[in-house]
């Protein structure tokens, strides 16, 4: 009798050529003849502190993210009772947990703290958005998603890279926290390929607004903030995670939202005054025009047109989309769409093409937003 052999599809998900390797896997292979090469970058002795001024401001931006969480898990565990967390769901393990996530936030606003010295910022007031246990739920899983997309966006650039390693080292963690919150929520935990950075802009756009009052102290976040944007229509994914069937460790839940969904905008005119620190929103582009919504999810930029631009009797502007399909590999109907997870939409004057490493430029065409888009 003849053996049995279970065949699988051995062929690449994506050909070779678009990796970015060239013709073959190793062509982007450097064939020196040396072993253990050594980076030009490499520092024998190096400094875990902050000479630059991107280095510092980047850090005090770090520094005044981490102190809201670490207000915030304690905020949650002493707010809501016992039987609140059970009635969403959630054990006293569930809770230690979340004690345990405070910990962490102590590690690492000391380590981003060290980095900045004596000019460290000192924990500020903030406001919460949320009455019950699963919006507080929802509320860390947005916060940890810009915050961690935040570091991602500038960590490589940061001139000390002694600094990028300790970052590195504490945002990894925070990537943790944020999937935990999806898990609490019912909702599918890992639902992308990868990760996206943004701007310093776009996340302190996001996060000022929850930051009432810091220490004369602090200095200011040096950063600009961006008119308010908010998505009418939000997919909601607290419902989704009930009908699910609560916390889990996996949920194989459906998408929030398809291709072709209409979405509805809300933003501000720019001007208001924004976060701790008395600052205006402003649009940096000289071409204000409202033109497309920008999608980022992944690595790139995707973009859809911007439709029906009216202006609201009290000052705010309305516009709606189709949201975009579109896969992160084109050529290969097997990978992963480009819009998915917990992402960011903005308002942009123009559909400029943007990769990871020079995404900061947007801020250049950015009319209102970042908003926090569920999209599965």
């Amino acid at each position: 009798m003849a053996e049995r052999v279970n065949k699988r599809d051995v062929s690449p998900i994506v050909d070779s050529v678009q990796l970015g390797a060239g013709s073959t896997l190793h062509g982007g292979q450097n064939y020196t003849g040396y072993k253990n090469p050594i980076s030009a970058g490499f520092t024998k002795d190096p400094h875990y502190a902050a000479f630059s001024a991107f280095d510092f401001h980047s850090l005090n931006l770090g520094v005044h993210q981490e102190l809201i969480e670490l207000d915030l898990f304690n905020y949650i565990i002493a707010k809501f009772s016992v039987q609140e967390f059970a009635d969403a769901g959630l054990s006293e393990d569930d809770i230690h947990l979340l004690r345990f996530f405070a910990q962490q936030e102590v590690g690492h606003a000391v380590v981003l703290s060290n980095l900045l010295g004596a000019k460290a910022p000192k924990t500020c007031k903030y406001s919460y958005p949320f009455n019950t246990v699963r919006e507080a739920l929802l509320f860390c899983e947005e916060l940890t998603r810009w915050g961690e997309s935040g570091v991602y966006g500038f960590l490589p650039s940061l001139d000390n890279s002694a600094n990028a390693q300790i970052l590195l080292q504490s945002i990894a963690t925070e990537a943790r926290q944020q999937y935990t919150f999806r898990q609490w929520l019912g909702v599918n935990s890992v639902d992308i390929w990868f990760e996206a950075g943004t701007p310093q802009a776009w996340a302190w756009t996001l996060l000022s607004p929850y930051i009432v009052e810091c220490p004369s102290h602090n200095i200011p976040v040096a950063f600009s903030i961006f008119p308010k944007l908010t998505v009418q229509n939000q997919p909601d994914l607290i419902a989704v995670g009930k009908a699910a069937g609560g916390p889990a460790i996996a949920s194989n839940t459906t998408a929030l939202s398809a291709a072709g969904r209409q979405v509805f905008f809300e933003w501000d005119a720019p001007g208001k005054t924004q976060g701790p620190y008395g600052e205006k929103t402003e649009i940096l582009a000289d071409d204000k025009t409202p033109r497309y919504v920008a999608w980022l999810q992944s690595y790139n930029v995707t973009y859809s047109d911007l439709e029906n631009v009216t202006k609201t009797s009290d000052g705010k502007y309305k516009g709606y989309t189709y949201q975009p399909g579109g896969l992160i590999y084109p050529h290969n109907s097997s990978t992963q769409g480009v819009i998915n997870g917990t992402m960011f939409t903005a308002i942009t004057n123009s559909n400029s093409m943007y990769t990871p490493l020079n995404l900061t430029l947007i801020n250049g065409a950015t009319i209102a937003g970042p908003a926090i888009y569920q999209a599965g």
